[in-house]
């Protein structure tokens, strides 16, 4: 018996949810185990150790949800390879670096290889459009499909990691943000997309049920690289493909909280004079916790603007 699209939808978001929220608790021991122990410094908001394997229960959960409701018949089998190909990938860069703190530059290496399970599958952002008119759309040269497709994976996959800063954050920025494009993929006949955005808001949610403040574990860069990972992924494969020229301001938008930390980080850092890629303790959430608002007023307040931006990007793409 198969599942109608909104049914499959529905099943996919509960069933991430539920398997992340389980696993949790057993992704925190293992830290416990291993090590995987984030301890305070003056760039870190936690005053206490706090673990940092709460990715591992992520990846279950919305890996599980895909089998589950179906997904993996709804998407492309060579897209979905190369999307989890690639976020697996990611995602262990990410478990190594919680533990031995990879350099910056080798990162931003490894994340562009990353990239090459998407390129081989076919998942790039082949087409760009005219903002002003709906028709207009430039079909790209290979090579420069290939560059763009990885500058938008790599700044998508570290703008989530670099709004992970305080507790909840994240995780509610990727649930609200998949929701949303869930909506988007339903409303243009994208049923694997949509199946996919599900898992994603259902992973977690499901994460934040023990990530919210005060949390007792941390999606560490393993669960926030692989979050990135996959939102940017989804996206090139179904807000980028809309037959509308507003498709590419439609992850951007969505994404613009993220985004925008992303862009200012290496500016404010150039402007002081700093190495771009040099960690610090400045970035939007920062500043405001400094101007005096608590940890769980800066997190509603960014779900709120993120929310904003989804509904806006949700009206705009609608089919007509």
């Amino acid at each position: 018996m198969t599942l109608d699209g909104n049914a499959s939808v529905l099943l996919a978001y509960p069933i991430a949810l539920a398997v992340t929220c389980a696993a949790t608790p057993l992704a925190r021991r293992l830290a416990f185990r291993t090590g995987a122990i984030d301890h305070p410094n003056e760039r870190k908001v936690h005053k206490a150790p706090i673990p940092t394997s709460g990715g591992i229960a992520i990846i279950a959960g919305f890996f599980a949800a895909v089998i589950i409701s179906g997904a993996i018949h709804q998407v492309p089998l060579r897209a979905l390879a190369g999307l989890t190909v690639g976020a697996v990938f990611i995602a262990a860069v990410g478990f190594i670096d919680d533990r031995i703190d990879i350099p910056a530059k080798t990162k931003l290496v490894l994340q562009i290889v990353s990239t090459a399970p998407l390129l081989a599958a076919g998942v790039t952002i082949s087409m760009l459009s005219h903002p002003l008119a709906r028709q207009a759309q430039l079909a790209l040269p290979l090579w420069l499909s290939w560059i763009i497709t990885i500058v938008w994976v790599v700044a998508a996959t570290n703008a989530i990691n670099l709004i992970d800063g305080i507790d909840g954050l994240a995780s509610g920025v990727v649930a609200i943000a998949s929701v949303a494009l869930a909506f988007i993929a339903l409303q243009w006949g994208q049923l694997g997309v949509a199946l996919l955005c599900a898992s994603l808001a259902g992973a977690a949610i499901g994460f934040l049920v023990w990530n919210w403040h005060p949390a007792s574990i941390l999606m560490g860069d393993t669960g926030a690289y692989f979050l990135g990972f996959v939102i940017a992924g989804v996206t090139i494969q179904g807000a980028f493909k809309m037959a509308a020229a507003i498709a590419v301001f439609v992850p951007l938008l969505i994404l613009a909280v993220p985004l925008l930390d992303t862009f200012l980080s290496p500016v404010r850092r150039i402007l002081k004079g700093q190495h771009p890629f040099k960690a610090d303790r400045d970035h939007l959430h920062h500043r405001l916790i400094a101007m005096g608002l608590s940890e769980t007023r800066v997190v509603l307040l960014t779900y709120i603007i993120t929310a904003a931006c989804g509904a806006v990007a949700v009206w705009m793409s609608r089919a007509r």
